[in-house]
């Protein structure tokens, strides 16, 4: 019997966990399979090990592994196929399949144009962007976040586009709105590129309100799970082949 298992990347933020097992009940119900289980790789309950054996426990001989990552970094590469290993040496028999994460997309980035259009009034050539990821080690991350920053820019028609990120690399958060904010002759959008709330996008929300009570044109667009184009995503990474 297949099953799909969802794994999120997990958070302190009792509201973020909330937020993100809502999202993935609302996937859960657009697919026709009747195993289907939430887990969280650190952070947030259940664990990897909990949500692999509720799949085995309810008849699943076929597991689709769909993590809930933007990016493929250390959790992608190292710490999911690592926490998978050991329970797939316990259950030989079961066909145990990892999909990828959701990478640079054009999708993805017409979602998130979308999202700016719908929350920033009156977007001008002049205005700028800033887009703070989380942030890894892993070197690629510099790359796909050229890539979708050069994406973004030109699907708003914005000339001045920059990328920050929240942890693990340069430049920060703090540095990275001290930048935009001196080459922007318009307005900011800044945009997370998070899936869900949590305590990074409350640090992002934090820093954008003081710079709005200093009165500076800045608005942040919020997490990108709000837009439907994700779920859609998923979707097809969890249907793949059927």
């Amino acid at each position: 019997m297949k099953a799909i298992l969802y794994i999120g990347h997990g958070t302190r933020s009792k509201e973020g966990a909330e937020e993100a097992k809502s999202f993935i009940h609302r996937v859960m119900e657009r697919i026709n399979v009747e195993i289907q289980e939430i887990c969280f790789l650190e952070l947030t309950k259940p664990g990897i090990e909990e949500g692999f054996l509720h799949c085995v426990d309810r008849g699943a001989t076929e597991i689709t592994v769909v993590p809930l990552f933007l990016l493929a970094a250390g959790h992608i590469k190292e710490d999911i196929p690592q926490a998978l290993s050991s329970l797939c040496e316990r259950y030989p028999t079961i066909n145990v399949k990892i999909r990828d994460p959701f990478g640079v997309q054009g999708e993805i980035l017409d979602g998130i144009a979308e999202m700016v259009r719908e929350t920033v009034t009156n977007l001008t050539p002049k205005d700028s962007v800033l887009i703070v990821g989380r942030g890894s080690s892993d070197k690629s991350i510099h790359t796909a976040f050229a890539a979708i920053t050069r994406g973004i820019s030109d699907r708003l028609g914005i000339e001045h586009a920059e990328v920050c990120y929240l942890a693990a690399t340069e430049p920060r958060l703090k540095e990275g709105l001290e930048s935009i904010s001196v080459n922007s002759a318009g307005k900011i959008i800044v945009i997370p590129y998070l899936l869900f709330s949590g305590l990074l996008l409350k640090e992002v929300d934090h820093m954008v309100k003081i710079r709005q009570k200093l009165g500076q044109q800045i608005i942040h667009t919020g997490q990108l799970s709000k837009h439907r184009v994700i779920e859609d995503i998923i979707i097809e990474r969890a249907t793949e082949g059927e």
